[in-house]
């Protein structure tokens, strides 16, 4: 129920022999639909002939039986599920993005955002580049076919690319012959690979999508790291390795992944308990029950509840067909359909002090009309309860978080919080706390910098997330006359 828009979610796989490898890509976007819904698409390589379907609507609805079988079988495909932080919501900038060079074909899927698109798209531009999206991925697909024509194979390409790219990315490539995963030097975004016992290699933004295939989890690709997968097997190119510290975003944990994902090595149901108890412990209150927001409250709720002793409570039934409210286009939109998609159980919270646990308060208005629905269904008292620190900064590696202005923690105190939101007290889970969600802690290296400000990279000259988007600079003007 958070206004936060999540990432993209990348899928590849590189079979033993020629397959339906088309649906095993549909059943992996299907499972990290979570993480994308605005767009999605699949390509599929059949011994270099690329077959390609993508457009704006969720994996099930583009792709019906007919649309999968048009895409025949190959050996290698890509696929792409999309909420666009760079670039228009429109059919053009769905991904893959499919490029034709003198040398052959690429397929590339991106998850991240790069916080040099905008240089290095002028720079593009001025030597003659023409593009057809505003996403900040065509600018990765440039920035690779430029270097495939100066080197010997698709991979050591990527890896020269790499030098050019600021920012966070996992990407996977696909050329007639090879499968590519590489991850930014920060490794901000999880990407991962498994192997059937078929022998066929998957790669994927979350385990969910490798367990979807039934494949074996195998491990994280290492920030920096470039994975090739051909006849051979797989091999790894470490050159971009170690050398930037590592900062995988947090909220990955706290909110963007799917529960049942493990991400470096920690399990992100685990992760999402444990920031519950630490709630309990930094921020208790005296109360009868305890109910996490559907979906992505509910395994705080459970930590908090286990670390308090306060029973846990099922408080809200989500309707299963309607998408996640952040989605829709609008404010006014998301609030019409928060009472749609929830309803209040009043056996449970009736005449009782409610602790209300969410992932996170950002905007502020979809929580003050959940917080009103547990009044009327007769809450007597209801403590909103945050498991994540207060958003005060913009996020320029993915999230839809691209300014101060709607941010709520950013323009009112805790108690102008509490009042907005008609409810008896409100907390936040502390930075520190946050650091601490997973095994390794701060030694594992996280970005908080929504919360703390501190970014890992320079900032983007230009914050805007689509430069096309509003009225054309003066600047812009004289360029274009």
């Amino acid at each position: 129920m958070s206004n936060i828009r999540e990432e993209c979610g990348v899928f590849g796989i590189f079979a033993s022999k020629t397959c339906d490898v088309a649906s095993t890509v549909y059943y992996g976007l299907f499972a990290l639909q979570h993480r994308g819904q605005e767009s999605c698409g699949i390509v599929v390589n059949d011994d270099g002939l690329f077959r390609h379907d993508k457009d704006t609507g969720l994996v099930n609805d583009v792709f019906t039986s007919d649309k999968l079988a048009a895409l025949g079988t190959g050996n290698i495909a890509v696929g792409h599920v999309r909420y666009g932080t760079t670039g228009a919501t429109e059919r053009l900038n769905a991904q893959p993005i499919v490029v034709n060079h003198i040398k052959g074909r690429m397929a590339l899927a991106h998850n991240g955002n790069l916080v040099n698109a905008f240089e290095l798209r002028a720079e593009l531009e001025l030597q003659g580049s023409i593009f057809h999206t505003t996403s900040d991925t065509e600018v990765i697909s440039y920035i690779i076919t430029k270097e495939r024509l100066r080197q010997p194979s698709i991979e050591q390409a990527v890896n020269a690319a790499m030098h050019h790219l600021r920012g966070a990315y996992s990407l996977v490539i696909m050329s007639p012959s090879k499968l590519i995963a590489a991850r930014d030097e920060h490794g901000f975004r999880p990407l991962c690979y498994g192997k059937r016992e078929d022998g066929s290699y998957i790669v994927a933004s979350e385990s969910c999508a490798i367990d979807a295939v039934g494949a074996a989890f195998v491990r994280d690709l290492e920030p920096g790291e470039i994975l090739v997968f051909d006849k051979n097997g797989v091999r790894s190119i470490r050159d971009h390795c170690e050398k930037q510290p590592h900062k995988i975003c947090v909220f990955e944990y706290i909110y963007f992944a799917r529960p049942d994902s493990v991400i470096e090595g920690c399990s992100v149901h685990a992760a999402r308990m444990k920031a519950g108890a630490f709630l309990a412990k930094e921020h208790p209150v005296e109360a009868d029950i305890v109910v996490g927001v559907p979906d992505s409250g509910l395994d705080a709720a459970l930590g908090y509840s286990v670390a308090s002793g306060i029973p846990y409570g099922i408080g809200f039934i989500k309707n299963k067909y309607i998408g996640r409210t952040f989605i829709s286009p609008g404010q006014k939109s998301r609030e019409d359909k928060v009472r749609i998609k929830l309803n209040p159980i009043a056996e449970t919270v009736k005449d009782k002090r409610v602790v209300l646990i969410d992932d996170s308060i950002v905007r502020g208005t979809t929580m003050a009309r959940i917080v009103k629905m547990l009044r009327e269904a007769g809450a007597m008292e209801v403590h909103v309860r945050s498991s994540a620190p207060p958003f005060t900064n913009p996020c320029y590696y993915g999230t839809d978080i691209d300014s101060k202005e709607n941010l709520l923690a950013c323009n009112y105190t805790i108690d102008e919080i509490c009042k907005l939101l008609g409810a008896d007290s409100v907390a936040y889970l502390s930075l520190a706390a946050v650091e601490h969600l997973t095994p390794k802690g701060p030694a594992q290296g996280f970005c908080t910098a929504c919360f703390s400000g501190n970014y890992p990279t320079e900032l983007p000259t230009d914050p805007r997330k689509n430069r096309f988007e509003g009225k054309i600079s003066e600047r812009e003007k004289e360029q274009h006359e």
